[in-house]
């Protein structure tokens, strides 16, 4: 055995020996008093506070701050999204309304196929008559639309252009 081993021998039974002497001491830190205080410290401050070092005021700001970047960044497409709602909503009807009418057509279509139908449009709107046939028009008087007399004391309207009424109507 060397030298130095023989020293570290005789210091490790020295201090066995003085540690077995001396009352035990408690350490830093487990005593009752330290661990109450950091339990009242840490209950005191939270987490982000104890590390941003903000008061109570300023924690509040922020959050108000964030609460409303969260609805700034929500109301557009929300926005966006009632607006486009309505619009679809407007052209469904839009779209039920053209096949309402596309129906009508095809129901219309289909008469016309007829050529009883064909004549019967001729002669009545068209006033088509048929080779050989003698066409009368008889107007009866109630037929005709008679102009309103005008009143006792009211001038006729004047005939003309549009500007020339206008004048006499500012005039007369």
């Amino acid at each position: 055995m060397t030298q130095r081993s023989r020293d570290r021998g005789r210091r490790g039974a020295r201090a066995e020996s003085s540690a077995a002497r001396r009352p035990v001491r408690a350490r830093r830190g487990t005593t009752g008093k330290t661990t109450l205080r950091r339990g009242l410290s840490a209950k005191r401050a939270s987490g982000a506070a104890k590390v941003l070092g903000m008061s109570n005021t300023r924690r509040a700001a922020v959050v108000a701050i964030v609460v409303c970047a969260l609805a700034f960044t929500i109301a557009v497409p929300l926005r966006t999204y009632l607006t486009q709602k309505s619009e679809v909503t407007v052209q469904e009807q839009k779209r039920a309304e053209l096949r309402q009418e596309v129906a009508n057509l095809e129901a219309r279509q289909n008469q016309l196929r007829d050529p009883a139908q064909i004549e019967a449009e001729a002669r009545k709107r068209l006033r088509y008559v048929m080779p050989g046939e003698t066409p009368y028009m008889v107007q009866l008087p109630e037929d005709k639309a008679q102009p309103p007399a005008p009143q006792q004391g009211q001038q006729p309207a004047p005939q003309g252009a549009w500007y020339e009424r206008l004048w006499h109507s500012i005039t007369g």
